[in-house]
């Protein structure tokens, strides 16, 4: 069994995988991986792999070392089973290639826009022929509401959650439908652009923030919660097979 663990920027997932099948997902400090050891002594586990896009802590380092496992620790270095031409792969986020690797996985040959929707939201692009082009990276739902109410004067902080009409009736409404619309349309651009290049294109959505779609992309639209975990699973198990 394969031992995943995902450490993100506001928190950390530990995943359980047999072979390719995910067994058991728990969510932990980023900080602390203060459930991570419990989480082991449950499997027979026969490698791990770690991925963080944060630095360490010497309390989350500490618990790493003594894992009695061998342990892969996703970098620049590391192969992949997709071809990387990002022009500063020692910048690119971790989290990113992973998710590529998983939908790539999913549905091999094609061309595939991978959209992250977590603190930030990314958008990867993966050839038909294996070749990660790179993508881009636009501030996720909680820091939009943030930003608004920090960088300006008066200004609340919205919650997501409320009415939103399509246009807002009042100060709250007003930012609430400004940022979930705006995101949603700069998606669905997102998605029409790549799909009028490309178009036997696949969409793969995953990440924290759930969105709807009209019906004319609903049918190239995947969501997968995991595709990050899939992905990190998928370089453990190839690199295994290379040794």
């Amino acid at each position: 069994m394969n031992l995943i663990i995902d450490i993100g920027n506001t928190v950390a997932k530990v995943a359980a995988f047999c072979g390719d099948e995910l067994q058991e997902v728990v969510y932990t400090s980023n900080q602390t991986l203060e459930d991570l050891e419990a989480f082991v002594r449950k499997y027979t586990f026969e490698q791990a792999i770690v991925a963080t896009v944060v630095d360490l802590s010497a309390e989350a380092s500490k618990v790493l070392e003594r894992l009695s496992i061998p342990l892969l620790c996703l970098d620049r270095s590391t192969p992949l089973p997709i071809e990387n031409l990002y022009e500063t792969p020692h910048t690119l986020g971790y989290d990113r290639i992973a998710a590529v690797v998983g939908a790539q996985a999913s549905s091999p040959e094609r061309d595939l826009l991978v959209i992250d929707a977590g603190t930030c939201i990314t958008y990867e692009f993966l050839d038909a022929a294996g070749r990660y082009h790179g993508g881009n990276i636009s501030p996720g739902m909680q820091m939009r509401f943030t930003a608004l109410h920090r960088q300006t004067a008066r200004l609340p902080l919205v919650a997501p959650e409320g009415r939103l009409p399509e246009m807002g009736k009042d100060t709250e409404t007003a930012i609430r439908a400004g940022v979930l619309l705006g995101l949603k349309y700069e998606i669905q651009g997102y998605i029409e652009a790549m799909k009028y290049k490309y178009p036997q294109l696949l969409v793969f959505l995953t990440g924290g923030t759930d969105f709807s779609f009209d019906t004319n992309l609903k049918s190239i639209i995947f969501a997968d919660r995991f595709l990050v975990l899939k992905g990190l699973n998928r370089i453990l198990n190839y690199n295994n097979d290379k040794a």
